[in-house]
C-alpha cells in the first residue's frame, strides 16, 4: 500500500517495487488493475493473451489505487500482490506492485514509465471487453492507445458495449483480426486485437459482495 504522499509502505517488501525480469526483444503483457482480489478470470485471460499473442511474459501491475474508483475499503497492496501471485501460480505470470515505486497515478504515465525503463522490450496493453467499454474515460486514453499495441479480451455482458463504444469507434480503423494476433507485440501502434474464447463469470466485485454476505 501507500501513504498519502504515494510513498510505498515500508511493509511491503522490496522485491514486489522491483521490475520483473527483462529483456529486449522479449514480448510482454501489462495488465494492470486494483486485482481487489485477483481471480480465475484474470489468469484465464493472461493465459489466453500468452497462447494467442504467442507473449513471453504477462505482467500483473496491482495499482496502489484505481483514480476512477474509491479506495478507501482497498486491502493493502502487500495483501493483494501476495494473493495474485499465489493464484496465478505460473512461471510466465509475474505480479508486481511497480506502480508504487514509480508513483504514478494513471496508466499513461506508467506506460511512459516503464517504456523509458525497458527500451527494446514489445509491450502489449491488455485490459477486458468491460474496461474497453469505458476506455475514453481513461485520463490520456488515446495516449495509451498511440503508445503500444492492445489486446482485449471478451468478457461476460460487455462484448456488445465494448465494440460499441467511443473509443472502439475511434480505434476501428487500427483493429486486427483475431488471426494475425501473433503479430500484435511488433506491430506499430495504434493497433489492437479483440481476442475470443473461453470466458469467466467471475468479478473482483462479485467475490467481494460474496464475501461481505459470508
Amino acid at each position: 500500500m501507500s501513504d498519502e504522499t504515494g510513498a510505498p509502505s515500508p511493509h511491503l517488501a522490496l522485491e514486489h517495487l522491483r521490475l520483473p525480469p527483462h529483456a529486449p526483444g522479449l514480448r510482454i503483457g501489462l495488465f494492470g488493475g486494483t486485482f481487489n482480489p485477483a481471480h480465475d478470470g484474470h489468469r484465464m485471460a493472461s493465459l489466453t493473451a500468452l497462447r494467442r499473442l504467442q507473449l513471453d511474459r504477462i505482467w500483473w501491475l496491482v495499482t496502489p489505487g484505481n483514480p476512477l474508483k474509491d479506495n478507501a475499503a482497498l486491502p493493502s497492496l502487500a495483501q493483494r500482490i501476495r494473493f495474485g501471485r499465489k493464484l496465478a501460480d505460473h512461471s510466465k505470470i509475474h505480479v508486481t506492485g511497480i506502480e508504487a515505486m514509480l508513483r504514478t497515478r494513471y496508466t499513461a504515465d506508467t506506460l511512459r514509465a516503464l517504456k523509458r525503463r525497458c527500451p527494446g522490450v514489445n509491450f502489449v496493453w491488455i485490459m477486458g471487453s468491460d474496461n474497453l467499454a469505458s476506455f475514453h474515460r481513461w485520463n490520456e486514453w488515446r495516449t495509451i492507445a498511440r503508445m503500444m499495441p492492445m489486446a482485449i479480451i471478451d468478457r461476460p455482458g460487455s462484448t456488445h458495449s465494448a465494440v460499441a463504444s467511443p473509443a472502439a469507434n475511434w480505434l476501428s480503423r487500427w483493429r486486427i483480426s483475431e488471426s494475425q494476433g501473433a503479430a500484435l507485440a511488433l506491430t506499430k501502434p495504434p493497433a489492437w486485437v479483440f481476442l475470443h474464447g473461453r470466458r469467466s463469470e467471475l468479478s473482483s466485485t462479485m467475490l467481494r459482495e460474496q464475501a461481505e454476505r459470508d
